[in-house]
């Protein structure tokens, strides 16, 4: 569960928004739309190889 203290004087938005951003980084919702259909595990180790070089090239370009 997610607890977000709302201070004395903050402004509900501001108190919204932490929450949205805590909530984001938990990965709910990007666990809960990987559940909704099958990927079979060669094409899931596939994308999992084009993240790794997307992100090596990066990395790369940084140096």
């Amino acid at each position: 569960m997610i607890v977000i203290p709302v201070k004395e004087g903050e402004n509900i938005e501001r108190a919204l928004k932490r929450f949205k951003r805590k909530f984001e980084k938990t990965g709910v919702i990007k666990e809960l739309r990987d559940r909704q259909k099958f990927t079979k595990p060669s094409v899931k180790k596939r994308e999992e190889k084009k993240k790794a070089i997307y992100v090596q090239g990066l990395q790369q370009q940084e140096d």
